[in-house]
């Protein structure tokens, strides 16, 4: 006990009065009765502290965190990222909350040295930057040089081809112009809807020995438009060498040769470049025009797709921290042309001079050579950090709310634009509870590491508390950036669609000239439309796609011009964001919105926590299946039924006509007891447990971690998206790519959300069994083809009827 507090007097040190005797009784009373009749979730408490929440906003205090979270980089695994550990939680700690760190070791893979240069027939050789422009010393600043992590390692040299965004369609157009890329290297510009693990697996399955990958930038914001994309190319989720548990530091581990393990890593090289790195080699290509498209579109100076004149040359070891001597170097050779003298003349830029120094006009050929990128090869660690605030009357249900904290650089945007936000909700939530306030379910603050690898803290977390969150996870609020730029933006399973708009409708838009909330200006941007969570480029991919629980995704902006670079610092952030947060407010820094943000994440986890019914409407979800399966009916074959399907949702669509009727009954009843808490409880739990019925098992084919049915991510299809106008609703959908158009003609299908598909060429973004099913039945004989989707129309619908089942609470 510290020395300044003395022994607490008992108070009595007599018998009481009856006077005092009668007024305890009183009082006693009215605190009966005042529980009995105004529980503590009832909707005037509740309501005080929605307002007391919004009320406690502070931008300053969003500021200092932000602040100090970006002091330096601190990139997953590394002792700088330590320091991020440290603040986050004590934060929490500072606040009262219960908080531990979960430890992992997990393969990380990490640079030391990289160099690209250009090598001439004369013997001269120009070497070509790998990093920012601006950036005086990578080694004191603590930055890492740009790189693509789980790169393999190899020397490469062929002619190079520009493969535009490197989709399927891509090459097949390049195929049109008589290109062939098969023992090439391509040079891709970043975009395209594809992740860069898809872009380097494709560019390796039509022949391609390496990939160099640009971003285009932004010119318009000087030297950051030079910012140079990081990022990992490996496919899935989570520690690759503890595929479906926890990465332990004891546990099992698969060997790296392991197929399942050499399955996540592609086969072929990559490197990013400066976007001026990139132009030198697109100067110097040869061979056809490209297409009028791809010349007009972007920053890129193109006219030819090669090959021609330019030979690349490179070398690429990546350390991968894990494994010592795990991996050597993977030789690719090909034999070089004598090509002659040829004159690449003027109109090469080289940093701003429009022309080549003059002993490097005439050349036999010229080939890029990357020196050797070397890294340390051992386990790291990594560490969530989580804190709880139990609940009172539901302690064993869970509210998540989490956020990634690892970056690349910097990380000012991404992530922790969003991580100061959650540290500004969790204290908010604690002046709350100062204030009387205890949730009535569990609120868990997520801070996860090596999100940037591939989710990799968050899978891991899920995968070793998978029963727990089956059994117990009401819902996961993810946000990452929560500021990007203008305009907000939510993704979302569809039972949570109207809590977003109940609760964007009391956060006001503070930037607004009129008085305005969110919903209004959300509306007046894109008629508030809700995405499906179609990617799993965050870390609400394992819960939804691996755990069933239902997740929301919220932000602020789509783009922004240092993503992954080195300029995503504190300084970027308060210097150069008004075009995208409209004004500068206290502190001198841009974080308007991340207060917005708050307020509106902050508001879905008091509603997920303490309303007595769970807001969960799954009639949303029904009508977002019967789109689904309209689609279908207008692109399958005629001898292929959806009768299954379409038996399921109509029974998935019942199930929610009777939870929404019991849920409004029970929210007319004015006093509550031990039944009614009872009905309650048991309805909530329907209500939670719904999502896990799409669940299956066997999981996807090919791709069986992601156990979700339903819907598919797009990060990964390379498709045209358009907008398609119906009614007062806009559906967004994609034009289907030749792979489908085979055998069912021009397909048109809408969006859809959540677990991977295998094909790349597949068009259709939902149920992805059925829409793998459809594109590699073109492989197979009609029989075959049609017995491959009709199996997956039933996999498809016996989902469906899990989830009505769990919905309805009864056993057939």
């Amino acid at each position: 006990m510290p020395p300044n507090l003395t022994k607490p007097n008992s108070g009595f040190t007599s018998k009481p009065s009856p006077l005092c005797t009668f007024v305890s009784l009183i009082i006693l009373l009215i605190i009966g009765f005042y529980t009995l009749h105004y529980p503590p979730g009832n909707p005037k408490k509740v309501l005080l502290f929605q307002q007391i929440f919004l009320s406690s906003a502070s931008n300053s205090t969003i500021a200092s965190y932000l602040r100090s979270l970006t002091s330096h980089p601190h990139l997953a695994g590394t002792k700088p990222s330590l320091e991020t550990i440290h603040y986050v939680k004590t934060h929490f700690q500072n606040l009262g909350l219960e908080t531990h760190t979960v430890p992992f070791q997990t393969l990380l893979s990490y640079p030391v040295h990289a160099s690209v240069s250009m090598h001439f027939g004369n013997g001269t050789v120009l070497n070509l930057p790998l990093n920012e422009m601006g950036i005086p010393s990578y080694p004191s600043s603590g930055l890492i040089q740009p790189y693509h992590a789980f790169s393999p390692s190899g020397t490469v040299h062929g002619k190079v081809v520009f493969a535009n965004h490197g989709r399927e369609d891509d090459y097949r157009t390049l195929g049109l112009m008589g290109v062939n890329v098969n023992g090439c290297i391509v040079i891709i510009r970043k975009g395209g809807g594809l992740s860069r693990g898809a872009v380097v697996k494709i560019a390796e399955k039509k022949g391609a020995l390496g990939v160099l990958m640009y971003a285009e930038g932004d010119v318009s914001k000087g030297s950051f438009g030079s910012g140079v994309e990081r990022g990992t190319v490996m496919e899935g989720v989570g520690d690759p060498l503890t595929p479906g548990w926890g990465a332990d530091e004891d546990g099992e581990r698969l060997k790296l040769e392991d197929k399942k393990v050499l399955e996540r890593f592609p086969g072929i090289p990559s490197l990013p470049l400066p976007f001026e790195s990139a132009q030198l080699i697109l100067d110097s290509l040869g061979g056809p025009l490209a297409p009028q498209e791809w010349r007009d579109s972007g920053r890129s100076n193109l006219s030819h797709v090669g090959s021609g004149l330019v030979m690349v040359n490179f070398t690429y070891q990546v350390g991968l921290a894990g494994w010592e001597n795990a991996w050597g170097d993977i030789n690719f050779t090909l034999s070089m042309p004598d090509l002659g003298l040829h004159t690449i003349g003027t109109g090469l830029i080289y940093f701003g001079l429009r022309e080549l120094p003059s002993q490097l006009q005439l050349i036999h050929f010229c080939y890029v050579c990357m020196e050797p990128m070397e890294g340390e090869k051992k386990l790291a660690t990594i560490y969530n950090v989580v804190a709880v605030i139990r609940g009172l009357e539901e302690p064993d249900r869970y509210v998540l709310m989490g956020n990634h904290r690892d970056a690349w650089t910097y990380g000012a945007v991404d992530p922790n634009s969003g991580t100061a936000t959650l540290l500004d909700i969790a204290r908010r939530y604690a002046l709350l509870m100062r204030k009387g306030w205890n949730p009535r379910r569990t609120i868990i603050f997520c801070s996860w590491d090596a999100e940037e690898f591939g989710m990799i803290g968050s899978t891991e977390w899920v995968e070793q508390n998978l029963v727990n969150l089956g059994a117990k996870a009401v819902a996961y609020l993810n946000v990452d950036c929560a500021v990007q730029g203008p305009g907000f933006f939510a993704g979302a399973t569809p039972q949570l669609d109207n809590l977003i708009f109940e609760v964007t409708k009391k956060v006001q838009d503070q930037d607004s000239e009129v008085v305005a909330t969110i919903y209004e200006k959300w509306k007046t941007m894109n008629g508030n439309n809700i995405q499906r969570l179609s990617g799993v480029d965050s870390d609400f991919a394992p819960f939804l796609q691996h755990a069933g629980v239902p997740s929301v995704d919220i932000y602020y902006g789509r783009d922004f011009p240092v993503y992954h670079t080195a300029f995503d610092s504190f300084n970027w952030m308060i210097n150069n964001a008004d075009p995208f947060f409209w004004r500068h407010v206290a502190d001198n820094t841009a974080l308007l919105f991340d207060m917005l943000v708050a307020g509106v994440w902050g508001l879905l986890g008091l509603h997920l926590a303490d309303d007595p019914v769970l807001p969960l409407d799954y009639l949303s979800y029904a009508k977002q299946l019967q789109e689904y399966k309209d689609a279908f009916s207008r692109v399958l074959d005629g001898n292929i039924s959806l009768t299954p399907l379409a038996a399921s949702i109509q029974e998935f669509t019942s199930a929610a006509k009777q939870a929404n009727e019991e849920t409004k009954k029970l929210m007319e009843q004015e006093f509550t007891n031990d039944l009614l808490a009872l009905k309650i409880r048991a309805l909530n739990d329907r209500l939670m447990l719904a999502e896990r019925g799409f669940l299956d098992t066997d999981g996807i084919k090919g791709r069986e971690w992601f156990k979700h049915l339903v819907s598919v991510f797009f990060s990964k299809i390379a498709v045209r998206t358009e907008v398609l106008h119906t009614g007062s609703r806009i559906f967004q959908f994609a034009i289907s790519t030749e792979a489908l158009t085979y055998r069912y003609g021009n397909m048109i299908c809408f969006l859809g959300i959540y677990g991977p598909r295998s094909n790349y060429e597949s068009g259709l973004e939902f149920f992805p069994g059925i829409s793998d099913a459809m594109a590699e039945s073109k492989n197979m004989s009609q029989k075959d083809g049609h017995a491959a989707i009709k199996h997956e129309i039933w996999r498809v619908a016996r989902a469906i009827q899990r989830a009505a089942a769990a919905l309805k609470g009864e056993l057939v």
